[in-house]
């Protein structure tokens, strides 16, 4: 492996009669991290000389996309805040998306301003909340894994992770300590009896929840503005709003809130998406209310709560 793998500065410690050792530097949000690459010797020297060529070329890329980030920014293009930011680039830099790894709810629906060319509404685009979710066997084919895992990675950003409900003590969901941003971790429910599943590749637990994999089947790039830019993956925005159509008759008791701004958000997109692109949201919608009862019955429900959404789709052609 090179330096640039690890996204960090190499530097040599002389350890005396141990002998000398190499280490990358690597800034994790606010905290500065060492990380070993290997005792000194002939092959390591050539692969980070290597690597630092690597490096240069990567910093120039990186001025000039934090260019086009502030233009973006200029011209409107909601940016992620500080904490948000710091985490997601964080998660980014070891692979998380690469690896499968997908940012779903409220923040994703704000990286859907570029993805359409519209102005979303602001009131329907706030949340302190990220939610990340994958396939259970995302990746495995290709032995591949995040590196450090992202346990790891949030130690380093001062996240916590927060007790559940799951007695093996498996968190799902990662808090900021002195409160702030969390991040859950979810995957498609493949069978009834799992809460909990293991996403190898990335080294954490995920909550698992149906109708999941509806959402993120196929999913698009996105940049989240911040610095230079954060290489996210996203769902396809019919999906989304499909997927919101279910999810909100699976708000019960006081989640009335959330179930409201599932249906806003549905609409928002789906009356951009029926001028843009009704043939996806045609095919989207139909494989949805086909895939079975409960898909349909929710959907239909939804559809009697929103006349607007109702109105939309039964305009289309």
């Amino acid at each position: 492996r090179t330096i640039s793998d690890l996204g960090g500065t190499p530097f040599l410690k002389d350890q005396g009669d141990q002998g000398s050792y190499w280490y990358a530097r690597q800034r994790i949000g606010d905290r500065v991290v060492d990380r070993y690459l290997g005792r000194d010797s002939k092959d390591l020297r050539e692969r980070i000389g290597q690597a630092q060529e690597a490096l240069e070329d990567q910093k120039t890329f990186d001025r000039r996309c934090s260019s086009l980030v502030a233009q973006l920014r200029a011209a409107g293009l909601p940016a992620l805040d500080r904490d948000t930011g710091k985490v997601l680039n964080a998660m980014a830099r070891v692979g998380t998306f690469r690896l499968g790894g997908t940012l779903v709810g409220t923040h994703a629906f704000r990286l859907y301003s570029a993805e359409l060319g519209v102005r979303l509404e602001d009131a329907l685009a706030v949340t302190q909340d990220v939610d990340i979710a994958a396939f259970e066997n995302l990746k495995l084919v290709i032995d591949d894994k995040a590196d450090p895992t992202l346990a790891q990675t949030f130690k380093d950003l001062n996240f916590s992770p927060a007790p559940g409900l799951d007695r093996k003590n498996r968190p799902t969901r990662w808090v900021m300590q002195g409160g702030g941003t969390m991040v859950d971790f979810l995957a498609p429910r493949i069978r009834e009896d799992a809460e909990t599943l293991l996403l190898a590749p990335l080294g954490v637990y995920a909550q698992a929840l149906s109708f999941l994999n509806f959402l993120i089947a196929d999913p698009i790039p996105a940049v989240g503005l911040y610095r230079s830019g954060v290489l996210v993956q996203i769902p396809r925005p019919e999906r989304y709003a499909i997927h919101k159509l279910i999810v909100a008759q699976r708000r019960f008791g006081n989640m009335q809130a959330k179930a409201r701004k599932d249906l806003a958000q549905a609409e928002v997109l789906i009356r951009i998406l029926v001028e843009d692109r009704p043939s996806t949201l045609i095919e989207a919608y139909e494989k949805a209310i086909n895939t079975g009862p409960k898909w349909k019955d929710a959907i239909e429900r939804s559809l009697v709560q929103s006349a607007g959404i109702a109105e939309l789709l039964d305009g289309m052609p």
